[in-house]
């Protein structure tokens, strides 16, 4: 029974988020689009800060 309850509980999760995340994005665009531009640097930079640390190593 717990199973069946934690499956569920994942289900409704995820659904929140997502109905959540167009909920913002519908209401506030600009947000959104500097939102998704502030991630996409942070991964660049995490990126960018790998290849350096392994250019060190050789």
């Amino acid at each position: 029974m717990g199973v069946v309850t934690a499956v569920q509980a994942k289900k409704v999760i995820k659904w929140t988020l997502i109905v959540s995340a167009g909920f913002y994005l519908l209401t506030r665009p600009t947000d959104a689009a500097q939102t998704v531009h502030g991630a996409f640097n942070g991964i660049i930079s995490a990126a960018d800060s790998m290849a350096q640390f392994f250019a060190t190593l050789t």
